[in-house]
């Protein structure tokens, strides 16, 4: 994963997560904590899950599931609401979670890939459409020769943003290259510059760039909506960034786990999204596709 943050900064955020969780949870003590110290299959069910998510629209929708639906399914759930894309799946590997919500495939397959963890999906349960925002311009044909953009510099959705702007005729990109594309495979700029920055970082920097293409949980979190606020949006039809339930390999058979699933795609989740988020988030549940 291309990334701004120096090795230093993350280890101290990570270590300041550890003890975070230590500090609330106290995970190597299932007695005082509730929390269990097996995993899988023989995890305790009455133990507490304790998952990590980004606040929005992740976290809003685990906080649903754990106030109106986890008693009566048996399951007490603890929501860690982390704004970064690296902490949840560093402590869903340690330990420090028992899993996370906040991400696509395409995302984990590169982050496995690129840290050598072993993190797989659970079920599918959302889609945030990934959209380009201007507080200079109200449509794509006005960001012309010098606009500077700001797109995120992880691999995965620098490639999903750049294939929104060729999409929309901002850039032309190589044959081929579709949401694998880097900055190098641009055919065609059209005078455009870029400015990669870390996603969490790009809405707060929007009124410096011309543009930005911004991730649809932190489009909702700066109080964007996707579907009214973007001059251009990815189709969710046949799209293939929908997020997860995420747990460590092993632990898919963790019964509080398979609990969290059943109600993550249950009918009561689906109208909270659809009242909640008026299209900026789209249901998506079931299997998720290798």
């Amino acid at each position: 994963m291309r990334t701004t943050i120096k090795i230093s900064a993350t280890l101290a955020a990570a270590a300041a997560l550890t003890l975070g969780l230590s500090a609330c949870s106290a995970p190597s003590d299932s007695s005082s904590s509730g929390r269990s110290e097996k995993h899988g299959k023989d995890a305790d069910p009455k133990a507490t899950l304790v998952i990590a998510a980004s606040p929005t629209p992740h976290g809003d929708i685990l906080n649903f599931v754990r106030d109106h639906l986890a008693a009566k399914a048996g399951l007490k759930l603890q929501v860690k609401e982390l704004n970064d894309y690296n902490l949840p799946n560093t402590a869903t590997q340690s330990g420090d979670v028992d899993g996370n919500f906040f991400q696509h495939k395409p995302y984990l397959d590169d982050f496995n890939k690129k840290n050598k963890t072993d993190i797989v999906p659970v079920v599918n349960v959302e889609i945030e459409p990934l959209g380009l925002y201007s507080k200079k311009a109200k449509k794509t044909s006005e960001l012309g020769d010098g606009a500077t953009i700001a797109v995120p510099n992880d691999a995965t959705n620098e490639g999903r943003a750049l294939k929104l702007l060729a999409d929309n005729g901002v850039i032309k990109l190589k044959d081929g290259v579709g949401s694998n594309a880097t900055l190098a495979d641009i055919q065609d700029k059209k005078g455009i510059k870029f400015t990669e920055l870390e996603a969490s970082q790009i809405p707060a920097r929007l009124a410096d760039v011309d543009a930005a293409v911004i991730n649809g949980n932190f489009a909702i979190g700066a109080k964007l909506n996707p579907a009214k606020d973007s001059i251009a949006l990815e189709k969710a039809e046949n799209n293939p960034y929908a997020n997860f339930l995420a747990v460590k390999r092993g632990n898919e058979s963790d019964p509080r786990i398979v609990t969290l699933a059943k109600l993550l795609n249950s009918d009561e989740v689906k109208t909270f999204i659809e009242q909640k988020f008026s299209g900026a988030v789209i249901p998506a549940f079931g299997a998720v596709k290798n």
